[in-house]
């Protein structure tokens, strides 16, 4: 091989670190591995940013005082935001993604044009397409925070005339987008593009309610990795386009998993403005007439004296931080031989993972979480079902109600058991919209209060028992 055609190498240390970047995918994949996948692409992204130094991009000045920057922000965060905010740091760490992949891709876009260079057609596509998806990724992930987070509403704003709009924000869009990639008025069409993508981003994701946030989560995940992935064709960097891939392929699989598990297509998800159903479903009836409500006394005899429960967790658990409560409960009711396991749903709490990661937190054991599927035909075997704060993924108007905006979606087996407790501060629907028919069921009793002080309230009666 030619001298001029050697492979420089930092084009190893990318290879080494899209390896580890798979690597760290595959062990991400499991809850017991999780940490050690997270290591292992913290590897590979310490190898991809000493790679990028190595190039003299620009002064090194600047590259090492956005790497402090970087540092002492993530740090902070990763040490300060409770596991209960934990969705909202996700989706702000995301947006600031796409936000990073939009700049690096207009700037790029500007210097060429700047120099007077001739763009070729899959050059400016490529840039074109990078600035718009991640000014999507941006603004809609800041909405998302911002209703994670209850600045503003959780549920879907919506108003008249709303996908007139944004279908007229896409064509606004495509027009200027269209115009950079023809070479004419390149600067202003850009601009036009971008704004309107930043636009398209915050209308996108405003009818999102807060039951579908995890699914929004992952597909704005999912432009990011995309809008990385096209920076990195612009800029020639291998390692961003493999890591840009990885992100934008996970996250679409993990979107499309996540609205089968609610039995929903994706379009329906983003333009359904689930959660704004009030009365009109057969399944928001409920009065609350028939509710049995109870002590902390009585459902320590309950569970003291079963063979077997099953906790279901839901955000009201992350809402009142009870998952080190709910672990001493578990160690108090197995010194005593009761069999406890946790039901996990695909989409409890408000992004992928959010209940395993809060049980982790409080070391619950992870063979003792069960998704789903592997749960579902347990429940008729158990004692007490133990609910706590989760709502639509309980309710069985799913499997009968055909006027309820949730029917069709698999739910947790919660009403075969033979005893369930459920734990709410109030009868307040979900954020389907709807009230749940599983508190009338007889064999169904309230404790109603902050889930936390319920639970340490629960966990001393056995105690005493």
């Amino acid at each position: 091989m030619d001298a001029t055609q050697a492979v420089n190498p930092v084009e190893y240390v990318y290879l080494m670190a899209g390896v580890l970047f798979i690597m760290g995918l595959r062990y991400l994949s499991s809850p017991k591995t999780a940490r050690l996948g997270n290591r292992i692409s913290a590897l590979g992204m310490l190898g991809a940013v000493v790679g990028v130094l190595t190039q003299g991009i620009v002064a090194w000045w600047v590259i090492v005082s956005g790497i402090a920057i970087g540092a002492v922000i993530g740090v902070s965060a990763a040490r300060s935001v409770k596991m209960t905010a934990m969705p909202q740091m996700v989706a702000i760490f995301n947006g600031c993604g796409g936000g990073a992949a939009a700049l690096v891709a207009t700037g790029e876009l500007l210097k060429q044009v700047n120099a007077g260079e001739t763009l070729t057609i899959d050059q400016s596509l490529t840039t074109v397409l990078s600035a718009v998806i991640g000014s999507i990724s941006f603004s809609g992930s800041i909405i998302a925070y911002l209703k994670l987070q209850e600045v503003m509403p959780g549920r879907p704003i919506v108003y008249v005339g709303q996908q007139v709009v944004n279908g007229l924000i896409l064509l606004t869009i495509l027009a200027a987008g269209g115009y950079v990639v023809s070479g004419h008025e390149l600067i202003t069409a850009l601009y036009v593009a971008l704004g309107g993508a930043f636009a398209l981003g915050i209308f996108f994701t405003l009818p999102i309610g807060g039951a579908d946030m995890p699914v929004i989560i992952s597909l704005l995940n999912s432009f990011t990795g995309l809008a990385a992935a096209l920076t990195g064709f612009v800029l020639g960097n291998n390692v961003l386009i493999i890591s840009g891939a990885l992100v934008g392929a996970s996250g679409t699989l993990l979107t499309v998993l996540m609205s089968r598990a609610m039995n929903r297509s994706l379009a329906n998800v983003l333009f359904g403005a689930f959660g704004s159903v009030h009365a009109s479903s057969a399944a928001a009836k409920s009065t609350g007439g028939n509710v049995r409500s109870v002590s902390a006394d009585d459902v320590a005899v309950m569970l003291a004296y079963a063979n077997q429960v099953i906790v279901v967790p839901g955000y009201g658990m992350a809402v009142s931080q009870a998952q080190h409560a709910v672990r001493e409960l578990e160690e108090t009711l197995e010194k005593r031989g009761v069999t406890v396991k946790y039901a996990i749903h695909p989409v409890a709490g408000r992004m992928p993972g959010h209940m395993n990661v809060l049980l982790a937190e409080a070391n619950v054991p992870y063979e003792a979480l069960y998704d789903m599927d592997d749960i579902n035909g347990e429940f008729e075997r158990t004692d007490v079902a133990l609910v706590i704060g989760a709502n639509d993924v309980t309710n069985p108007a799913a499997r009968t109600d055909k006027s309820s905006p949730i029917y069709g979606m698999p739910i947790l087996n919660v009403d075969k058991a033979a005893n369930i407790v459920v734990l709410k501060r109030s009868m307040n629907a979900g954020f389907a919209g709807i009230d749940n028919p599983l508190y009338e069921d007889p064999k169904t009793v309230m404790l109603f209060g902050d889930a936390k002080k319920s639970i340490e309230g629960v966990n001393t009666a056995v105690k005493a028992l």
